[in-house]
């Protein structure tokens, strides 16, 4: 009886439904999105940085590697994945290399919201998963859409958020996005790099920093009374609404942005939201380092 299986690389077969069974996560928003549709099992390596925002992952049945930009095609292809997933822009060599062993290769650069949901339908469809990815999209979009119900009657505050510090880079598009459902108005442009004296003019009255892989350890102090930066005089700083949100909330474009938003709502209108979980103020010190945190890579 003839049996449709198709031949990959490093003797592997794989049934007819074609679904990926072995994923290579470089990627940590694909990992989240994996977990939150149920399939975190088909992944067989993921970076460190997933490991961050899914502590599953590290439970021994999987490759951990250091971070995508240094890890080398060889020690992805090790784990025998039949997909990888990574942002680009990604290390073009390592992709001809995972592309010339006949592995398939994902790369994602979204930008807005809507593109992350994109993302999320993509990547639940790749797995068999579309209704459940359809499900936690809907969820996403629902909550966003309760926060703006609920900040569309308050006053529109002015909000610098940037997720690096030194060159200043004003925080993606999808998290001037989220400001705005949080009820804020977004300063800058976003993604780009911006001057001190730039956001000194524009006078912000919530400034909240959330550093590709620095957790909640951004250094509050500094940014608020350096001469560097001259923003001493600012609105946020003369009322002490200088804020830092854990970075895997806002730079991981995945269904844990859910999270940052809320946690936008307690920097941006504290009096109405009040504390929220992944939320520092100027005024509170980092949480200690957990000895298996990252150190300094972007976290999309």
């Amino acid at each position: 009886m003839y049996r449709s299986w198709i031949s990959l690389p490093y003797n592997r077969d794989m049934p007819d439904s074609l679904h990926p069974r072995r994923i290579a996560c470089l990627q940590p928003s694909a990992t989240v999105i994996l977990a939150s549709v149920g399939e975190l099992d088909r992944v067989v390596a993921c970076t460190k940085y997933c490991a961050d925002v899914v502590p599953e992952v590290r439970d021994g049945n999987r490759l951990i590697v250091a971070d995508s930009w240094t890890s080398k095609a060889s020690e992805i292809l090790a784990a025998r994945p039949d997909l990888v997933i990574a942002a680009v822009p990604y290390q073009k060599a390592a992709v001809v290399e995972i592309l010339k062993a006949g592995v398939r290769f994902l790369g994602l650069a979204p930008r807005t919201l809507d593109d992350i949901c994109i993302d999320i339908a993509l990547i639940s469809a790749s797995v068999g998963a579309a209704e459940r990815g359809a499900k936690v999209i809907s969820d996403m979009q629902e909550a966003i859409e309760e926060v703006q119900r609920q900040t569309t009657s308050l006053p529109r505050r002015r909000v610098f958020c940037e997720e690096w510090g030194k060159p200043i880079i004003a925080s993606q598009p999808w998290v001037a996005e989220l400001v705005h459902a949080a009820g804020g108005e977004f300063l800058g442009k976003a993604g780009a790099r911006c001057s001190a004296e730039e956001i000194a003019r524009l006078d912000p009255e919530v400034i909240i920093a959330a550093w590709c892989g620095a957790g909640d350890r951004v250094p509050l102090a500094k940014i608020a009374n350096s001469d560097e930066r001259g923003w001493s005089s600012t609105t946020a700083v003369r009322n002490s609404q200088v804020y830092c949100i854990s970075d895997e909330l806002l730079n991981t474009p995945a269904p844990t942005l859910v999270s940052g938003l809320r946690a936008l709502t307690g920097a941006i209108h504290p009096a109405i939201f009040g504390p929220q979980p992944g939320l520092r103020s100027i005024s509170q010190p980092p949480r200690p380092r957990n000895p298996v945190e990252r150190r300094g890579s972007p976290s999309s």
